[in-house]
């Protein structure tokens, strides 16, 4: 994936957030493409973080349909309920190569929102019980942190439970 195609990605999310007068603001960080690690440099609750995966869900042997599942970065995508959504036959996490192309960036900086017609957006509700939500905009040494109304309003998502149970802590 090269600097441009990113930094087009980056620069199309900060002109849709400035466009729509969203209630934003911009992390600076050590680059950081793991949830929890980049919620530590972000100074956030890790259920605060949108995890966001890109799964290929098989309609037929010959079809497909990519989702991008944002799931709350203490918890994991359930494979199953999206498949079940779309009524499709397997569901896996798609290549690499072809998220990163869907997306507009690099595995590990992807956004919570979908500017490619053949990537549906799906939102576990459980995400957007915080006032605010944090994600890496497009690269990995730089996040949003957005008020989650906002958020919503902008992406327009499909919102279904699809994360499993929260994965336990250990004190």
């Amino acid at each position: 994936m090269s600097r441009t195609v990113t930094e087009d990605a980056y620069s199309r999310l900060i002109t849709l957030l400035d466009g729509s007068e969203a209630r934003y603001r911009l992390i600076h960080h050590a680059p950081e493409g793991r949830t929890d690690l980049a919620s530590r440099l972000r100074g956030h609750r890790l259920e605060q973080a949108a995890k966001c995966l890109v799964i290929r869900v098989g309609l037929g042997k010959k079809h497909r349909r990519y989702v991008l599942t944002v799931v709350p970065g203490d918890r994991r995508a359930d494979l199953e309920r999206v498949r079940g959504l779309y009524d499709g036959t397997d569901a896996a996490f798609a290549a690499r190569d072809v998220a990163e192309r869907l997306a507009g960036s690099v595995s590990g900086s992807i956004m919570p929102f979908s500017f490619d017609p053949g990537l549906d957006l799906l939102v576990d509700p459980d995400l957007l019980d915080h006032e605010e939500i944090f994600f890496n905009a497009a690269r990995l040494d730089r996040s949003v942190a957005l008020r989650t109304g906002d958020y919503v309003k902008l992406a327009d998502p499909r919102i279904e439970p699809v994360a499993d149970a929260p994965v336990p802590t250990v004190a």
